[in-house]
């Protein structure tokens, strides 16, 4: 395995750690999360299980979808990013939910606002490693394909269905869903150049440790 390889890896599993740290802080803030993560809330709510094992449920349906919309076969690796963010969801959700629980207007859009800023940082962190396709991403993209659109109101649309899915199943539709559905392309989009950075001083001194053991 290259150091390459390493740190990629390194960054897809702290980035899904922060993200998923994020949708725990949103979900608990009691005023609406992400689209797709009111979607898992809702069914969560609705039929039991536990949130992190909708995401694999709803990610393996995308999987399907997007393999039938473009007549190619199945992406079954994305499954892994499901998989590992599916249970980090519910290792942070369980973990806080004693101990954040926000009673004021203020509390609550304070904690949304940790979970957007969190949240931000681990996909830019996870996009930075560019390690397994995301199947929310991969949908964008064949909806773009499909319809011409370009990629913002692609996005839009897709989040536009899940919204509308997750208020059927009860989901945790509300302003909070406003703001991050506004707002998280603008965090991730700010932490890009520091992750890109990061991954790159990493490398930096993971070649020359490398040297010096060599020499």
């Amino acid at each position: 395995m290259t150091l390459r390889t390493k740190n990629r890896i390194f960054f897809y599993i702290i980035g899904i750690i922060i993200m998923t740290f994020g949708i725990a802080l949103t979900i608990h803030s009691h005023l609406g999360t992400s689209p797709f993560d009111a979607l898992l809330v809702g069914l969560y709510r609705t039929f039991g299980l536990t949130i992190g094992s909708w995401e694999v449920v709803v990610a393996f349906s995308l999987i399907l979808f997007n393999a039938l919309a473009e007549r190619k076969k199945p992406e079954f690796f994305a499954i892994i990013t499901a998989l590992v963010t599916g249970f980090f969801i519910d290792v942070w959700v369980f973990s806080t939910e004693a101990w954040i629980e926000p009673e004021t207007a203020g509390m609550q859009l304070t904690c949304l606002l940790f979970g957007l800023f969190f949240a931000g940082l681990g996909i830019a962190v996870n996009l930075q490693a560019d390690f397994a396709p995301n199947p929310f991403d991969r949908t964008m993209l064949v909806v773009k394909k499909l319809t011409g659109l370009n990629v913002s109101i692609s996005r839009a649309l897709v989040s536009l269905v899940l919204a509308a899915i997750a208020f059927l199943f009860n989901g945790p539709i509300g302003v909070g869903t406003v703001i991050i559905t506004l707002f998280s392309g603008i965090v991730i989009h700010f932490f890009m150049p520091f992750t890109a950075k990061a991954e790159s001083l990493m490398n930096r001194n993971s070649a020359n440790k490398q040297k010096v053991h060599i020499s």
